[in-house]
């Protein structure tokens, strides 16, 4: 699979699944592009089919700036395309992370953000890089 460059004044209501759009992969600076991996869609499409609800977007591609600002590493996957912070209405962190790892058994990243002190709403990281990674922030 590969990843695919918009613009998201031109793309942004481009279908890339049935349950995604263009513009919710969009960095949130504002900027036009947006880079998206094609096997990130189908990844977030399963995981919105197994689970029978939205998967919301929090933060998909991401610009170096705006990677910076938020604090993000500096080889973010964010930074491809090919990562995306996501939350599943009324389903805890911890389910949400397990079905996607059982997606990606000996690849891609997982990485836990549950709710805590100074943190409202919780939130999993799934991307898909080459080898296996699994954190909890």
């Amino acid at each position: 699979m590969a990843i695919k460059q918009y613009s998201l004044a031109k793309d942004g209501a481009r279908q890339l699944a049935p349950g995604f759009r263009v513009r919710e992969f969009r960095c949130r600076d504002g900027s036009d592009t947006v880079l998206v991996d094609e096997g990130l869609v189908v990844l977030l499409q399963c995981i919105r089919e197994h689970f029978g609800k939205a998967v919301v977007i929090t933060s998909g591609y991401r610009t170096a700036e705006h990677n910076a600002k938020v604090g993000g590493a500096k080889s973010s996957q964010h930074l491809l395309g090919r990562a995306a912070d996501i939350q599943v209405a009324d389903t805890p962190v911890e389910d949400v992370a397990a079905y996607a790892e059982s997606l990606m058994p000996a690849w891609g990243g997982v990485g836990r953000y549950p709710v805590k002190t100074g943190r409202a709403k919780g939130w999993v990281h799934v991307d898909t890089r080459a080898n296996k990674s699994r954190w909890t922030g």
